[in-house]
């Protein structure tokens, strides 16, 4: 299929082969109709992509200033790759569209396959041919609604979201400021709620659109026209509520809002322009200045947009999908009209051209629709996808066939997100002997990103196909937590090496069919992405350690920080707490410098926060504490660990910096790394490099699957010990 990307670091855009994504559970697979381009948001989106890097930063200080924190936490080399492969990747445009459900996933029963439908979300009604859409993100089309009217939904959800905001009430008067798409259909809403509407904005075209579809008044906020207006019709009182639906930097929206509100009026933030409130004027009205995000309460939650939850109606009258709803009913009984505003209608195929001369001015419009057109694609179906330590069962000869030295290594990756682009794909690519055969993901632009820059030979989003694919030798699974299980159970059967990034399992369940479909397959060739135990620094310091002869006492502080809103990892229904995500890093680093595995966990959580303090015991009376904190300072290293034994004590700094201290009977005696790694490397490369060989060679897997379902296990004890506030015991299945 088809669909409209940009690159952010180039300013390139294109209409792009990408594979079709899967219908997953809870959505809906969307043929487009109709997609509208935002002429303000998109716009700014494509202007910005074609500023120098400088310009680039300026205009968004709010990621200048993440950058800056990555550095002080992952180094100056690893920041770098990670912004330049955000930035040389294709991004999606669209958010707004109306199309033809074509196939329904499981667990949604409020449409069928041949319903028309609107659809919101710029990761979900993008400017493609097909798109999967969650379900409180599309809503059925009104009988008679044309479908190139009803992909303005999304957009009207944004204009009806902000008039909310301002609590309009029959008779009062409003100004808007900014009469572009979304201030025109403020406009429309307003007068449809019985307010009386002046309009401000420079453009005289825009002006006399506004005032056909209902603002008493409208004219140039710099004349004199605007505030006569608005003395007029308010007796010279001022207005009830100002919309600021413009963009740019100047102060002048927000100046003009203070001048012509009234006392204790109401100015309400729906684009993104300069907001330098001058401060007399705002406190001596006690203007109230709201803000209006996006569709409607549900945006950002994952749980809301994502997960299906929806919001009680008692509690919240009207959410992002209701608000959809709303709109499209007064499309459906003409209190709004949108088609004054269609400036254009454009081919799909004439969407690079399209966006082109609106940036150059050559095409002036209010709002532009990409027409599609229609034609049936053959649609792929996707998969969707006292604690016992299992026992690892092999009933046959483990398949691990040795390859020539000149025949590469083919190798297809399952899931195409960041930390496979930027921490594993890169060594992969630039490794003799190895070649990416195939990119599967249920997102397509993913896919053909990781194909363009990495060179796949393939990417699609049928994953039967590529388990099916004999010449493929190795599988990498690097999708969200809560399909690692199944995904590397269906591999192992499929007769195929795995490596599966960590967790390889979020339930005890999970861990046994996993472990069943070894022991069904004989096919016990399985890694999982613990890397650290791998790290060039550590391996050193272990080796300078040596042999030890007691119990040793051990003390791993992760200082993980807290997430960003909106982070995949909050989705702890979905995809388990953050610790049973992670935590199998820090279990697996201290047992191998341990050499055993634990067989008790202790754990217990900080009150009211994700703190958590675990202490892990091993067989020969050692110990290992695991800090894993997310209050700590930001700035400060995210691991520092200490091994204690025998008179002696190793200590790591963050991958940076590692020492270890003796005292021998020639006296103290002290090793020091020499000098400070070009970059914090954790392992990721060396630990690649150990997979390959031993798919090549057909000998031992990098680490012992006993030891990989140890750690799991103990990573899933975690959990029962804060449920049960007890050590729990890690007894060995028999």
């Amino acid at each position: 299929m088809k669909q409209v990307v940009q690159n952010y670091k180039s300013g390139e855009l294109a209409v792009l082969d990408v594979p079709v994504p899967g219908c997953k559970p809870g959505g809906v697979l969307v043929r487009t109709a109709y997609s509208l381009i935002s002429t303000g948001t998109e716009l700014m989106k494509v202007s910005e992509a074609g500023m120098s890097m400088l310009g680039k930063a300026r205009s968004r200080p709010d990621q200048v200033a993440k950058v800056m924190q990555s550095v002080a936490t992952n180094g100056v080399p690893a920041t770098y790759r990670k912004v330049m492969g955000k930035l040389d990747s294709y991004t999606p445009l669209g958010y707004s569209l109306c199309g033809v459900v074509e196939q329904v996933g499981a667990g949604v029963d409020d449409v069928k396959a041949g319903d028309l439908v609107a659809c919101a979300g710029n990761e979900h009604a993008l400017h493609a041919e097909l798109n999967w859409v969650p379900k409180n993100l599309y809503t059925p089309v009104p009988d008679g609604l044309a479908p190139r009217h009803a992909a303005f939904g999304t957009v009207g959800s944004i204009a009806m979201q902000g008039v909310r905001q301002g609590e309009p009430q029959l008779g009062e008067v409003a100004l808007v400021i900014g009469l572009g798409l979304i201030g025109q259909l403020v406009v429309q809403l307003l007068t449809a709620a019985g307010v009386r509407v002046v309009g401000a904005d420079p453009d005289p075209t825009r002006c006399e659109l506004a005032e056909r579809l209902g603002a008493a008044a409208c004219g140039d906020p710099a004349s004199t026209a605007v505030e006569a207006a608005v003395a007029e019709l308010t007796g010279g009182h001022g207005v009830d509520q100002v919309f600021l639906a413009a963009g740019g930097g100047s102060n002048q929206p927000v100046e003009l809002a203070a001048r012509l509100c009234r006392d204790r009026g109401r100015v309400v933030d729906i684009g993104k322009c300069r907001l330098d409130l001058p401060w007399n004027a705002y406190y001596e009205k006690e203007l109230d200045v709201r803000f209006s995000r996006s569709y409607g309460p549900g945006r950002y939650d994952p749980a809301y947009e994502l997960e299906g939850r929806d919001y009680p109606i008692g509690y919240v009258r009207w959410t992002e999908r209701r608000n959809l709803a709303c709109f499209l009913d007064l499309l459906a009984r003409g209190s709004v009209d949108v088609e004054p505003l269609v400036s254009h209608v454009a081919d799909f195929d004439d969407a690079v051209e399209t966006y082109q001369s609106l940036k150059d001015g050559d095409l002036k419009a209010v709002a532009v629709l990409f027409r599609y057109p229609e034609q049936a694609e053959e649609q792929g179906e996707s998969a969707a996808p006292e604690v016992s330590v299992p026992e690892v069962r092999r009933t046959g000869a483990t398949v691990a066939p040795a390859r020539s030295v000149k025949t590469p290594v083919r190798l297809a990756f399952v899931g195409a997100g960041n930390y496979a682009t930027s921490m594993l794909l890169p060594h992969l690519a630039r490794r003799d002997g190895v070649e990416l055969s195939t990119v599967v993901t249920t997102t397509a632009l993913s896919a053909a990103n990781a194909q363009r820059k990495f060179g796949f030979a393939e990417a699609t989003t049928d994953l039967d196909a590529v388990l099916g694919d004999k010449s493929i030798d190795a599988v990498f699974v690097v999708t969200r937590h809560s399909s690692h299980a199944e995904l590397t159970r269906r591999a192992l059967l499929a007769g195929k090496t795995v490596f599966v990034e960590k967790p390889l399992a979020l339930t005890e369940d999970e861990l046994a069919d996993v472990l069943a479909a070894v022991e069904e397959s004989g096919n016990d060739r399985l890694q999982v992405g613990f890397n650290r135990r791998f790290a060039p620094l550590l391996q050193e310091a272990r080796k300078r350690f040596g042999a030890r002869t007691g119990p040793a006492s051990l003390r791993y502080l992760v200082n993980a920080g807290k997430l960003q809103h909106g982070s995949w990892y909050l989705q702890q229904g979905a995809e388990g707490s953050r610790f049973a995500g992670e935590g199998g890093h820090f279990i697996d680093t201290a047992s191998w410098l341990l050499d055993a595995d634990p067989v008790s966990v202790y754990a217990v959580a900080a009150s009211g926060n994700e703190d958590l303090q675990i202490v892990l015991g091993y067989p020969d009376g050692s110990t290992a504490t695991i800090s894993y904190v997310t209050t700590g300072a930001a700035g400060f290293p995210k691991e520092t660990l200490d091994l204690i034994a025998d008179g002696k004590v190793l200590r790591l700094d963050d991958f940076v910096r590692a020492s270890v201290y003796s005292d021998g009977t020639a006296g103290r005696k002290q090793w020091v790394s020499s000098r400070l790694p070009k970059a914090r490397d954790k392992g990721q490369n060396a630990e690649l490099a150990a997979f390959i060989r031993a798919v090549r060679t057909g000998g031992p897997m990098p680490v012992p699957l006993e030891s990989l379902v140890a750690t799991t296990s103990a990573t899933l004890a975690v959990q029962a010990g804060l449920a049960g506030g007890a050590p729990v015991t890690l007894a060995r299945a028999r």
